[in-house]
């Protein structure tokens, strides 16, 4: 192991909610436009976890108000959250109270205090236990949380961090009869992921990959292409059609530079962790980059069980190519998370 690279040694997700199918989902949302139910039907997504109410006698789902997503985001954030954490600090046969540092992610609700807090109060994490929460940065922003994990790793060589993602998509999921709505809520799921990371060399390679580097990338002009509006009463996510296009056309010039600093090709890359953001952004993607099917099977496998899971989707992927048992010593893999911004997040890492 690099006297200087922390690992991540432990990895656990968890999904709140029920499972339904796309045809569920659309039933419930009492949708009417004959294109809205083709945008379902044609989705690569099969089912997803989502935390709604239950449906009235018609089988169709409630209207909830501005407060009720804000009190099921609360809720359910903080429950769901324990349990990934929870299991990966079992996998780890740590305790909270070994844990040092603590970065929690969220962009589909505002907490003040955070999710960081709730989860120390609740777990028993120490008192004097440095973290931050990273709120607002949407689908990339595990990446970009996992670095203030590492620097602190890296700095205290005893020490562990706990990076957490928790997204509860559907605290966001508005019921508009239009086909921009449509494409939301036909694709986001709620879920959480916990990862462990340290530089205490009593971990080795057979624990986890040992991050090297990272590298981001935005594109200011297209600030506005995936974004929260109000509406007067609840906030909606929005997508710009051309979005995989974008992020195709740009996904190279990040991960090169990566990849250049460290004297490495796209061909020295054994494992491919990316978000799972739609099947045209992993076909975007795929095709920019010139990788195989193959490259992105845990990507799309995560899309089809789960839907997107904003900022904590690549590390279900990730937690399915460790349980895969397929990585050797010294396999490289990269990572890569993609956002509002329009942002670009990746990370090198090695076996």
């Amino acid at each position: 192991m690099n006297n200087d690279n922390p690992r991540l040694i432990s990895i656990a997700t968890a999904n709140p909610g029920k499972s339904y199918n796309q045809s569920a989902v659309f039933d419930m949302l009492n949708y009417t436009d004959n294109r809205i139910s083709k945008i379902f039907a044609n989705s690569h997504i099969k089912s997803r976890y989502l935390c709604f109410p239950d449906p009235d006698q018609h089988g169709e789902m409630p209207e909830e108000s501005a407060l009720d997503l804000w009190e099921k985001n609360r809720y359910e954030s903080i429950e769901i959250g324990q349990v990934a954490i929870q299991k990966t600090l079992n996998a780890a046969n740590l305790n909270p109270s070994d844990i040092d540092y603590l970065a929690c992610v969220t962009t589909t609700g505002f907490l003040c205090p955070g999710l960081s807090a709730h989860f120390i109060k609740e777990m028993g994490f120490r008192q004097d236990i440095h973290r931050i929460d990273i709120v607002g940065m949407g689908c990339n922003a595990g990446l970009n949380a996992m670095q203030p994990v590492v620097n602190y790793c890296r700095q205290n060589r005893n020490g562990y961090g706990l990076l957490v993602c928790v997204e509860i998509c559907s605290a966001a999921y508005i019921k508009e009869d239009n086909i921009g709505t449509a494409v939301v809520n036909s694709l986001f799921g709620d879920g959480s992921a916990a990862a462990i990371l340290t530089s205490n060399e009593e971990w080795n390679q057979k624990e986890g990959v040992e991050i090297v580097d990272f590298g981001s990338y935005i594109v200011p002009d297209r600030i506005d292409a995936m974004r929260f509006d109000y509406d007067g009463d609840k906030y909606a996510f929005r997508l710009e059609k051309d979005i995989p296009y974008v992020l195709g056309n740009s996904v190279e010039i990040p991960v090169k530079a990566l990849l250049d600093k460290h004297g490495l090709k796209i061909r020295d890359i054994d494992h491919w962790v990316i978000h799972s953001g739609g099947q045209k952004v992993i076909n975007s993607i795929k095709f920019s980059l010139d990788i195989s099917d193959h490259a992105v099977r845990h990507t799309e496998d995560v899309l089809a069980e789960y839907g997107n899971l904003s900022s904590g989707a690549f590390l279900f992927s990730y937690e399915r190519l460790i349980k895969e048992q397929v990585v050797l010593p010294d396999d490289n893999v990269f990572m890569i998370t993609m956002g509002p911004g329009t942002t670009i997040e990746c990370c090198l890492g090695k076996f």
